[in-house]
């Protein structure tokens, strides 16, 4: 049996995984509809712009701009066999999104290279993030704004694990996490935009989370993040890794790039700690990543010195 132009089209567009062609400019020439719903950007967006036309934007993991020298496609149009690896895209919201791509050259009829094909899978714990967002909902413990956990819920969570701890000895981190200079947001732009950025950065830690570790909006411009079962190093690695994230997402608002970065202050449980013993050395170790000049990471088990 053959297959016409059309049916190969159908299955393409119907693929599970985002999927995109290019020219041998990096002109994107197909996009299919799972690349729509990965990356909130429709076919009718991009087709025709560049990859690197602040659509997809790869990072890696250190926040390396990977569109410029780095691109895996770029490297594919010039001969290099296919490649495989996991990144972070530009979601149309902002927000960065890990993701599993596959690149491979397009050829001609004569065997020449005439493009680059990118198949990408989202590799984000989404299900279980939406999963929760209507359980949360379900007992008003949703911040309606980021649709993340809100306080309230947060206290019950961390209550729950300082008792696992106590009984379990299930070791677990705190990260407190303040965005910095969000007033200038709100000042130079309007809430409205700020309400953004929030959005923004609530989506980065969601859809990088582990399955079991939980984030949530404290208030204001802070967000929390309880992370179970790791030790000090591995929590001061995450904690960085977020913060990368973060600031290597972006809005664009009258044809301008806003970014921001966060400070993050980064601790392990204590057996003798209290809800409000954590708590603090948390909010402390934030406000020395402050004092240090932020967009940083501070990390300790005891409060810092004075």
């Amino acid at each position: 049996m053959e297959l016409n132009s059309q049916a190969y089209r159908a299955i393409l567009e119907n693929l599970h995984d985002g999927l995109y062609l290019t020219d041998s400019q990096r002109r994107i020439t197909f996009w299919n509809k799972a690349a729509e719903q990965i990356t909130g950007f429709s076919a009718a967006e991009v087709v025709g712009r560049s990859c690197a036309d602040n659509i997809l934007c790869h990072v890696d993991g250190q926040g390396k701009e990977l569109c410029e020298g780095l691109c895996p496609l770029a490297k594919t149009l010039e001969g290099v066999q296919g490649h495989e690896d996991e990144i972070y895209l530009h979601h149309k919201q902002g927000h960065r999104i890990p993701v599993s791509v596959r690149v491979t050259p397009l050829y001609g009829s004569g065997n020449e290279i005439i493009g680059g094909i990118e198949l990408f899978s989202d590799i984000s714990n989404r299900q279980a993030t939406e999963l929760r967002i209507k359980e949360l909902e379900a007992i008003s413990q949703l911040d309606h704004l980021t649709r993340m956990a809100n306080r309230a819920y947060l206290e019950k969570e961390l209550r729950i694990r300082i008792e696992e701890m106590h009984r379990m000895l299930i070791p677990f981190g705190v990260l407190f996490i303040d965005i910095d200079h969000f007033k200038k947001i709100n000042d130079n732009f309007g809430h409205a935009v700020g309400d953004d950025i929030l959005k923004l950065v609530a989506a980065t830690l969601t859809s990088n989370a582990r399955p079991f570790d939980l984030f949530g909006r404290w208030g204001g411009e802070e967000f929390i993040g309880l992370i179970r079962n790791i030790e000090l190093q591995d929590l001061e690695h995450l904690a960085n890794r977020v913060r990368v994230l973060i600031g290597s997402a972006f809005l664009i608002h009258e044809n301008r790039k806003l970014q921001v970065n966060v400070s993050i202050g980064a601790t392990l449980m204590n057996l003798e700690d209290t809800l409000d013993s954590l708590l603090r050395r948390a909010d402390a170790l934030l406000y020395q990543s402050k004092k240090n000049g932020r967009n940083c990471v501070t990390v300790s088990q005891d409060l810092p010195a004075d």
